[in-house]
């Protein structure tokens, strides 16, 4: 067990000195996790407002049957019968104590999905605050790469090199991180639709 955690801790090491070395990615990491985090507060929220229409529903049934008891209760105790309007009273009392309760676990469930909104709002605005921080790192790194070139017009990055093109290359990283944000832009829309 030493060796995996020496070893853990030993990835852990490096992955943090790698991220702190390339802090573009470290923005690309946070961002990930902010978008997963975006998606679990909504899928959160959409699961507890299912679950607080499943309690209404709950609510409104118990109600019915407290009137319906209430009016026997009432029926009884006219026509003298003291053994049924007492059972009645009972029964009554006990629709009144499960209502009861089930407001309370609505109420509960109201307050979790005011929370669960509150911090979806707090990682939205950090995400667009990352967003922003990525999107000005690299309009710094464009820019250096134009002063790059405006101090050497002449070299081309890969044209006078002698190494070997890479489809990774920062134009496509770039163009690629576009369309994954902007997929992951329209499913963040999607959820929020679908939860309103």
């Amino acid at each position: 067990m030493g060796l995996f955690e020496d070893f853990s801790r030993f990835l852990e090491t490096r992955l943090e000195e790698f991220l702190k070395d390339n802090p573009h990615l470290e923005l690309q990491a946070l961002e990930e996790q902010l978008r997963e985090q975006e998606e679990d507060t909504l899928r959160l929220i959409a699961e507890l407002n299912q679950e607080e229409k499943k309690l209404e529903a709950e609510i409104l049934v118990i109600a019915q049957d407290i009137q319906k008891w209430h009016k026997w209760v009432q029926k009884a105790q006219a026509a003298n019968r003291l053994d049924l309007a007492t059972a009645a009273q009972e029964r009554e009392a006990a629709l009144l104590r499960q209502g009861n309760q089930r407001w309370g676990q609505m109420q509960g469930v109201k307050e979790r999905i005011q929370k669960s909104k509150e911090l979806y709002y707090q990682v939205q605005q950090r995400h667009k605050e990352v967003k922003a921080k990525a999107a000005e790192m690299a309009a710094n790194g464009a820019k250096g790469q134009a002063e790059q070139k405006a101090q050497n017009p002449w070299e081309t990055k890969g044209w006078n090199q002698s190494t070997s093109y890479s489809s990774s290359s920062s134009f496509g990283d770039s163009l690629e991180t576009k369309f994954k944000q902007w997929e992951i832009d329209e499913e963040v829309d999607q959820l929020k639709r679908n939860i309103r």
